[in-house]
């Protein structure tokens, strides 16, 4: 089974990318997706957009919107997220400290975050166009214990970083503060949040860490589809309250995502595809 072809929603000539279907998420690709009615097709794309309606008007809308690629862009995006024979996903290795880590010269991102919030989960559906790709989820919280590495063909790597607070590695801050502090190829890490809990005490640690770093950041909140909206748009404000008044490195937009919903994935995607270079964006203003 493979994805449909392209909707109407897209301009003539613009390719997607084709996959096997097997044991893939049924919104993995950006045409099952562009198929669906137009307010759950925005939601998916643009989770933010589900959000507005429940808002004050006297809120500012701005800065949850500042990255709004348009769907071509989340297109040439997509592509890069499917392996094909000249353009390769695989898992490429493991460390346990700085001084193991492969030294690699693409751009990389990593994720940090604490246990159970969903990180291998996410980093899955962002491969899910790459089924054979083994990106290991357990329900077990602190399952990664290592530095994992996962190469994007020449274009960029993605790090999935050991997950802090419960059973955490004991070496936890020996890993980690090194590589965020001395990779020079490192271009975004993104601080993952659990949308249906807000910061915790832990997390406030970890962006206080990535502060010290004074290098790019981005929060992203996962779980969106758990907790109900009004806790969701509470821990939303907090965040984005804590994020305008005690970062200097972060940027000023969390992206909202849901791995089990696919909510926002493709634009994570497009957000990544982006800050690593790998594609240059028509625009990024609400249309």
């Amino acid at each position: 089974m493979f994805c449909p072809r392209p909707s109407l929603w897209l301009h003539p000539g613009i390719r997607v990318c084709f996959v096997s279907w097997q044991r893939v998420h049924k919104f993995a690709c950006l045409q099952k997706a562009t198929a669906l009615p137009q307010k759950k097709a925005q939601s998916l794309l643009y989770p933010f957009s589900a959000l507005e309606a429940y808002l004050d008007r006297s809120v500012d809308r701005t800065p949850f919107q500042l990255f709004h690629p348009s769907l071509e862009d989340m297109v040439k995006a997509e592509k890069l997220f499917c392996s094909t024979q000249s353009h390769r996903i695989d898992y490429y290795a493991s460390a346990e400290r700085m001084d193991h880590a492969p030294l690699l010269k693409s751009p990389e991102v990593c994720f940090i975050g604490r246990s159970n919030v969903g990180k291998s989960s996410l980093i899955k559906s962002l491969f899910s166009l790459t089924p054979e790709l083994d990106v290991r989820v357990s329900k077990t919280p602190g399952h990664t214990k290592k530095m994992n590495f996962f190469r994007v063909g020449r274009a960029f790597t993605v790090v999935d970083m050991p997950g802090y607070g419960h059973r955490a590695p004991t070496d936890f801050v020996d890993m980690v503060e090194p590589y965020l502090h001395t990779r020079k190829n490192l271009v975004r890490t993104f601080l993952l949040v659990d949308g249906s809990v807000g910061l915790q005490k832990a997390d406030m640690i970890a962006l206080e860490m990535c502060e010290e770093m004074r290098r790019p950041y981005v929060i992203v909140l996962t779980k969106i589809d758990k907790g109900g909206t009004g806790t969701l748009l509470t821990n939303l404000m907090d965040l984005q309250d804590v994020v305008r008044t005690q970062t200097s490195s972060c940027f000023p937009q969390p992206l909202l995502v849901s791995s089990l919903h696919f909510w926002g994935i493709y634009l994570l995607r497009c957000f990544i595809a982006h800050v690593t270079g790998s594609i240059r964006l028509t625009d990024t203003s609400p249309s």
